[in-house]
């Protein structure tokens, strides 16, 4: 039987100490991170996992940057001496990151990043202008759809337009959510390249002052801006955003919508209707529907004919809805993102996989504590000839950790494999068509 505090969800050495030992699933982490590279195949990179960096946060804010090891059980060991509060995952360098001072040494610039996985970070604080019911790292039911509404653009542009297919969104743990693609051409992207695709996704051109923050600029939307709102964000909005922020339920949030409106005449037009006349309900929903449909009637009406009003319409949607990605993590290689299945140590709650076909449901109020998995492990009891992975599916960790194998890691790796294969036929055709020559 384990001695757990009941009343406390955050983090201790303790707590994380029996979760690396009973539950953390790090066979599946070095399966991920090798990519098929396991020494099965003529065609491995046997040094590939020893060149991935590994970034542990300990207790009392201590960095361990730039951490390798060369196989599961070393990478099993350090987690489960170390205990980290947090464990970061960084990319693929040319040449072991923990022996990256010998190589300088050496001469040359040899230490540099060459494979990482193409990452998206997304952080709800970054929406405190657009939401009402919360502000910075405090989430709730009301504001959270708006990262449901992210990972259904994100995921849809990516597999659609890009054609990338390996996939992984991950719970943050407290307000937010991360993305992890894992296609091998995903994962040798330039930075040149990775910037590219930031910026298809960019739609955000002013800054915290700047009223118009969204600028949909030429005579044609493009095409991921239409899909996105007419499959996503429009139906999101007027359903549901408009109501559960109660969007323009007090005179300072109208406001902050009329300052959107690049026609002054316009926007007085409507502030005299709202601040003058009489709803006929005093319900908060039917007014804030109310006043959409008049804007909207008011903007879109025959006599404005200036595109930049008719347009203003998406504008403001698209503010309040569109994804707001951290640009500077996914442009670059060399940055470092919190791996999954890792505790936050602020909530206590795990950073579970989101399966985005089903990213309605998820709910980051119910997911798994360390100490509500722990006390889940208690209750089951020990077992004879009882294994770690017997321990995780007796616990509300099991789904989430069997969501990752089976619907995210076994596809990859299968791909992987195919690749890897397919490589190895192709240069040893070569090879036999040299020695003909």
């Amino acid at each position: 039987m384990m001695d757990i505090d009941n009343g406390k969800d955050g983090l201790n050495a303790n707590y994380l100490k029996l979760y690396y030992g009973k539950l953390f699933p790090h066979a599946d982490i070095f399966k991920w991170m090798s990519y098929a590279n396991d020494g099965k195949h003529p065609a491995c990179d046997n040094s590939y996992f020893g060149r991935r960096e590994f970034s542990f946060t300990l207790d009392n804010d201590i960095y361990l940057r730039f951490q390798s090891f060369n196989s599961e059980s070393q990478l099993e060991r350090s987690i489960k001496e170390k205990c980290p509060f947090k464990i970061d995952i960084g990319p693929v360098y040319s040449v072991d990151p923990a022996k990256r001072h010998a190589y300088s040494q050496s001469g040359g610039n040899v230490f540099a990043p060459v494979e990482r996985e193409l990452i998206f970070d997304i952080d709800m604080s970054d929406y405190d202008d657009v939401r009402y019911c919360c502000s910075g790292a405090d989430v709730c039911l009301k504001c959270w759809p708006l990262m449901t509404i992210a990972i259904k653009v994100i995921d849809t542009a990516l597999r659609d337009d890009f054609g990338f297919s390996h996939i992984l969104w991950v719970y943050s743990g407290r307000r937010g959510v991360h993305c992890w693609v894992c296609d091998g051409t995903a994962r040798r992207l330039t930075n040149e390249q990775r910037a590219a695709i930031v910026d298809y996704f960019r739609v955000y051109k002013g800054n915290e002052s700047s009223n118009r923050k969204v600028s949909l600029t030429g005579p044609v939307l493009h095409p991921f801006l239409v899909r996105s709102y007419v499959e996503v964000l429009k139906d999101f909005f007027e359903t549901k955003l408009l109501y559960s922020q109660e969007i323009f339920s007090t005179e300072e949030r109208y406001e902050k919508i009329l300052e959107m409106i690049p026609d002054e005449s316009v926007a007085s037009e409507l502030r005299g209707k709202w601040q003058n006349s009489k709803q006929h309900s005093s319900s908060k929903e039917d007014i804030n529907l109310v006043r959409w449909e008049q804007l909207k009637r008011t903007l879109q009406s025959g006599q404005r004919k200036a595109q930049g009003l008719r347009r203003c319409v998406e504008e403001i949607v698209f503010s309040f809805t569109y994804p707001r990605l951290d640009t500077e993590v996914s442009k670059h290689m060399n940055h470092l993102l919190k791996a999954p299945f890792c505790i936050h140590p602020k909530t206590g709650r795990v950073c579970v996989p989101i399966d985005p076909k089903y990213c309605d449901e998820f709910d980051p109020t119910s997911v798994p504590t360390i100490s509500q998995l722990l006390e889940e492990v208690n209750a089951g009891g020990a077992r004879e000839n009882d294994e770690k992975g017997n321990e995780v599916e007796r616990t509300s960790l099991g789904l989430s950790i069997n969501y990752f194998r089976s619907s995210f890691l076994k596809p990859l790796l299968k791909s992987c494999k195919e690749e890897m294969e397919s490589r190895f036929s192709a240069k040893q055709q070569l090879s036999n068509n040299s020695i003909k020559w």
